[in-house]
C-alpha cells in the first residue's frame, strides 16, 4: 500500500488501438487515454512524505481507549484538520454497504466507545436498525495514522440526543430541520424555502428538537491502531475483546506470537501491515 512506483495500466486494458468512435469524437480510446493519465498523475502524487511520529507497540496501554485518546489529543496538538471527522460504515439487512463522513459527538474512554448522531430515518439510521452493527474509521495523512473501530451500535436516550442537538449552533440547528435527510430534493427553490422555514422554526423555538434527532454508541469490539512508516515499515496494532479475539485468531489462521491477553478483557495482537 501507499506505493507510488510501477506500470501504469488503464482499466480498460493495454489495447489502444481499437475502438475509436466513428464520427471522430471521444471514444473509449480516448477515455482509457485519460484515465491513464489521471492515474498517472495521481501515483505521481507524494504520500508518507513525512516526518511522521513513531509508534512504539510495546509502550501502548494493555486497552484500547487510552490510546485513541491519546492519538487524538496528539493530532489537535499537531493542527491536524477536523482530526474529530470520521468515515461511518455500515450494511443493510441484506448486505449492501454504504459509507459517509461525519462528526464525533462522544467518547467513553473506558469503554473504548464514540457517540455519532443522525436522524433515524436517514440511510444510516435504516442500516443501523435493520443490522446495528458498524465501523469507523479516522485517517491523518500528516501524521501517517489510521484508526479504526468495529462492534455493535445502540441508540442513546433521547435526553443524550436533546443535549447533542441543542448545543450545535444555530445553523447547524436549522440544517437539522431542513428537509428529509436522505430524501429525494426536487431542486434549488425546494431547498431554499426549507431552509428559510426551518431557520424561522429554531429562531421561533429554540428548544425544540426534531423527532428523528438520534445519537448512537459504538462500542469497539476491535480496534485498530496504524502507524505509516515513509519507509513502508509500517506499524499495526490490533485490539479484540475477548469475547470476540477467538474468532479474530481464526479470521487470521492462527495466533498470532505477538498476541497476548491485556487489561479488562482485551487481548492485544502485532499484525503484518
Amino acid at each position: 500500500m501507499h506505493e507510488n512506483d510501477g506500470p501504469v495500466t488503464p482499466a480498460g486494458g493495454d489495447d489502444a488501438s481499437s475502438g475509436a468512435a466513428p464520427d471522430g469524437g471521444a471514444g473509449p480510446d480516448s477515455t482509457a487515454t485519460d484515465d491513464a493519465g489521471l492515474l498517472a498523475l495521481l501515483r505521481a502524487a507524494p504520500v508518507l512524505a513525512g516526518p511522521l511520529p513513531e509508534f512504539d507497540p510495546d509502550g501502548a496501554p494493555d486497552t484500547p481507549g487510552p490510546l485513541l485518546a491519546a492519538w487524538l489529543r496528539q493530532a489537535l496538538a499537531d493542527g491536524v484538520p477536523e482530526p474529530h471527522v470520521m468515515t461511518l460504515a455500515t450494511a443493510a439487512a441484506d448486505g449492501t454497504p454504504s459509507a459517509r463522513v461525519l462528526m464525533l459527538r462522544g467518547i467513553d474512554t473506558a469503554a473504548c466507545a464514540v457517540d455519532f448522531a443522525s436522524d433515524a430515518a436517514s440511510r444510516k439510521g435504516r442500516d443501523l436498525a435493520e443490522n446495528p452493527r458498524a465501523a469507523l474509521t479516522w485517517y491523518w495523512p500528516a501524521q501517517g495514522r489510521q484508526i479504526r473501530l468495529s462492534g455493535r451500535v445502540h441508540v442513546l436516550d433521547t435526553e443524550t440526543a436533546r443535549r447533542d442537538f441543542l448545543g450545535r449552533s444555530p445553523a447547524s440547528r436549522a440544517a437539522g430541520f431542513t428537509g428529509s435527510m436522505s430524501g429525494t430534493l426536487t431542486g434549488a427553490m425546494a431547498y431554499e424555502r426549507a431552509r428559510a422555514e426551518a431557520e424561522a422554526l429554531v429562531a421561533a423555538e429554540p428548544g425544540r428538537v426534531p423527532d428523528g434527532h438520534t445519537v448512537y454508541r459504538l462500542r469497539a469490539q476491535e480496534a485498530e491502531f496504524f502507524q505509516a512508516d515513509p519507509g513502508r515499515f509500517h506499524v499495526r496494532l490490533r485490539y479484540a475483546r475477548e469475547d470476540e479475539a477467538a474468532g479474530a485468531r481464526e479470521r487470521e489462521g492462527g495466533r498470532d506470537d505477538a498476541g497476548g491477553p491485556g487489561a479488562a478483557g482485551w487481548t492485544r495482537t502485532l499484525l503484518w501491515p
